[in-house]
């Protein structure tokens, strides 16, 4: 079996090509892909090189784990179907690349347990499930609070806003530095960090990604608050003791999701109760995956870069 894949051979460069798959175990299903995103947290990691050591990198690599298609060949006992709509968070079936991610290909295959039957009707929207149940998972469990300041309006930050709202907590302020990304809001407001006089935030979630703004963040902290950092960081996360130490401030790694998050996020979608509109600013056809790419990490003005793969499997 063969495919039309994204692969990254090195820094910058990236393109579309024919690679080979793995023969389907027994239990596997295949999936035709109709669309998946370009993230601009892990995925320009990549893309620049600046990615720090992960497990399952090396050169050549197909990047992708935002992804939605149609399953295409499936054994009864994997409860799946010809037909079904399914989000798949990637998979690591190729012949001389790296899955890492690997979820930027026309054909997949996959262990069933790793995707998630969704709605149809989704659409592109479908691809937005995995960062989603990010956001639910920086924020639901036990010990883990809401945010009353999200930094970053990129779709993290705004799909937590977005949960925070649903969960009928209340609004949460939202930081963005970037004039043309303060748009979009559904019941809280975004503001210039300038514009913002608040010092007695108790949860702040970081959405940025920016290691050096990690000072600020403890300066506006209340005395015990809580730094959520749900970003993914290239560089060594630093910060000054001493107001850290006034503070009690306590610092917390948000993870990727489990089964149990993606589950629960699918369940608000399909309820109606979260939104993945509006987040879906930029869609290209594969075939022009070199200058899409580009685009996805270099213009602000996009905040997802959606894939076509029609016509590529």
């Amino acid at each position: 079996m063969q495919t039309d894949a994204v692969i990254l051979h090195g820094p910058r460069h990236l393109g579309l090509q024919r690679v080979a798959l793995r023969t389907p175990a027994p239990t596997d299903i295949v999936i035709e892909i109709s669309h998946s995103g370009i993230s601009t947290g892990t995925e320009k990691l990549l893309w620049s090189g600046d990615m720090p050591p992960f497990p399952g990198m090396g050169y050549p690599l197909v990047p992708g784990y935002e992804a939605a298609g149609e399953v295409v060949e499936a054994p009864v006992a994997s409860g799946y179907r010809p037909g079904d709509r399914v989000f798949v968070p990637g998979a690591n079936c190729f012949d001389g690349a790296f899955g890492l991610f690997g979820g930027a290909a026309g054909l997949l295959i996959s262990d069933p347990d790793r995707v998630t039957r969704i709605d149809a009707g989704h659409g592109a929207e479908g691809a937005l499930l995995a960062l989603a149940a990010t956001a639910r998972h920086a924020m639901a469990g036990p010990g883990k609070a809401v945010p009353d300041l999200i930094v970053g309006h990129g779709v993290l930050g705004r799909l937590l806003a977005r949960l925070t709202v649903a969960a009928g907590a209340p609004a949460p302020t939202v930081w963005e530095t970037d004039p043309t990304r303060r748009g979009g809001t559904m019941g809280y407001e975004v503001l210039d960090p300038e514009a913002d006089p608040r010092r007695d935030y108790a949860s702040i979630y970081d959405a940025s990604g920016n290691a050096a703004i990690l000072g600020d963040l403890i300066g506006r902290l209340t005395k015990g608050g809580e730094i959520v950092l749900a970003g993914f960081y290239a560089a060594p996360i630093q910060f000054a003791f001493p107001p850290a130490f006034l503070r009690e401030a306590r610092f917390r790694v948000a993870a990727e999701w489990t089964r149990d998050d993606l589950a629960a996020t699918r369940a608000l979608v399909e309820s109606g109760t979260l939104s993945l509109g509006g987040l879906i600013t930029h869609r290209a056809a594969a075939a022009d995956a070199a200058a899409s790419y580009e685009k996805a990490f270099s213009d602000t003005g996009c905040l997802k870069m959606i894939l076509d793969w029609k016509g590529h499997a």
